[in-house]
């Protein structure tokens, strides 16, 4: 009888769970959306009102902002498409200009984005208190348990997440698109007839009120950028990065003109010149006493919408760093429901520590300059990548290479000088923390490589 031996193939290790490429375009166009449209549009449009008090350059001015930002967002897509990664800006800058700016770009993208989701979630708390008394002196408590709330949302699974956004940029859309045309059934005879339109600059002071109406206009527009975080879960990058990134850019354009259209025929330009909040005050003109609860609950669906957009892309960076060897291994496993977990919740302890700590403020102060200099640098790697590697396969271009995106590049170079001139103080804090990132990937580089 023949003695059976014992097998000498081995069992293949398990598959270890890697990101789902399950997304499409109407993740991406949720993702713009919520990442974009934040309570600043509902702020905003007074103060420029206030520095260029003329229709036609306050409607033509948001329509510039939204001419930029789809320039940026058509120049970006074609780096998004060339390296479908996730990670965000991160990722173009490593390929084009190296380890260490992708190491700084990567960190402050995810510091900044951090702070940026524990001010919403603080805001939420704040508006939580106003809405209901017994949250009253709870609102950090309130806060982080928002951030809990869509941390388990996205540690489901990466279709959880997607659903959540789709839905809450939805709800956005629809209330604000609501305010706006509700605004458009009161008569323009509402607004004052008494009311003093300030005269617009001339010289030298118009050039700085020029200066300065484009950079809120822009920082309102800020976030066009946010399906580039799941190039690696896009279903067809190639097809679907452009047209999400289109889409949504002219998506928040239309809310923005809608608005404001709204609110100049409300309130008129004088009255607008000279008020804080107009959201509030249009929606009292409109609904009277019940104005004020409206807004509340329109800017509680906006910031709820952006806080779950935000939380859900600033998990990629680190997944992406960990990827390279820049952060632990650890850092980019993947659950099984295609979300990367560990990521995601370092960065939810990071928005609770600057909650609780309330640091947060400090971060968002220098947190301009990091966001300009995230774009300028991603603009410059695609000029770089275009010489380096002129036979890579693009399945999608850059718009009038190298017009446009020569634009866009001086636009965001313009920024940080502005941002100089304009804050200079947080602008030097912000250096020093380049400076001092050096030796900290060094040390990271050596630790972490060992």
């Amino acid at each position: 009888m023949p003695i059976e031996r014992p097998s000498l193939v081995r069992p293949s290790p398990p598959v270890r769970p890697s990101l789902l490429k399950v997304l499409g375009v109407a993740f991406g166009l949720a993702m713009i959306v919520g990442n974009t449209i934040g309570v600043g549009i509902l702020r905003t449009p007074g103060d420029i009102a206030a520095a260029l008090p003329s229709s036609a350059w306050f409607i033509g001015a948001w329509v510039a902002g939204g001419v930029y930002a789809l320039f940026g967002a058509m120049t970006m897509a074609e780096l998004a498409v060339m390296i479908p990664k996730s990670g965000g800006q991160y990722v173009f800058v490593r390929r084009a200009l190296g380890e260490y700016p992708a190491f700084v770009i990567g960190w402050t993208d995810w510091i900044s984005s951090c702070s940026a989701i524990a001010a919403t979630v603080i805001a939420l708390g704040e508006l939580g208190a106003q809405i209901s008394p017994s949250l009253v002196g709870r609102e950090s408590a309130t806060a982080i348990v928002m951030t809990i709330v869509f941390t388990a949302a996205n540690w489901i699974g990466v279709k959880s997440g997607d659903r959540t956004q789709q839905a809450l940029s939805l709800m956005k859309v629809i209330a604000l698109f609501a305010v706006a045309m509700a605004c458009f059934t009161v008569p323009t005879a509402a607004a004052s007839a008494s009311q003093v339109i300030p005269k617009i600059p001339t010289g030298l002071a118009f050039v700085t009120a020029l200066v300065f109406v484009f950079q809120n206009v822009l920082y309102t527009y800020d976030g066009w950028n946010g399906v580039t975080y799941f190039g690696a879960e896009m279903k067809d990058p190639g097809r679907q990065i452009p047209r999400a990134m289109a889409y949504g850019v002219i998506a928040v354009l239309v809310v923005y003109l809608a608005l404001n259209a709204a609110f100049l025929h409300v309130l008129g330009m004088g009255e607008l010149a000279t008020d804080k909040f107009p959201a509030a005050t249009a929606a009292h003109v409109v609904f009277g006493s019940a104005g004020e609860g409206i807004v509340r609950a329109v800017m509680v669906v906006t910031l709820l919408s952006s806080a779950n957009a935000i939380l859900m892309l600033t998990s990629r960076t680190p997944y992406a760093m960990s990827e390279d060897g820049l952060l632990p291994r650890f850092i980019s496993r993947v659950n099984v429901g295609g979300t990367p977990h560990y990521s995601l919740a370092a960065s939810a302890a990071v928005v609770i520590a600057f909650v609780v700590s309330g640091t947060f403020q400090t971060v968002i102060a220098i947190s301009a300059f990091f966001f300009v200099m995230q774009y300028a640098a991603t603009f410059l790697s695609l000029f770089v990548l275009r010489r380096r590697e002129p036979d890579t396969p693009r399945a999608y271009r850059a718009w009038g290479y190298p017009w446009i995106p020569g634009l866009v590049l001086f636009g965001a170079l313009a920024f940080i000088a502005g941002n100089f001139i304009a804050d200079r103080d947080n602008s030097i804090r912000a250096v020093a923390v380049l400076v001092a990132s050096y030796p900290l990937y060094l040390v990271a580089k050596r630790l972490l490589r060992s």
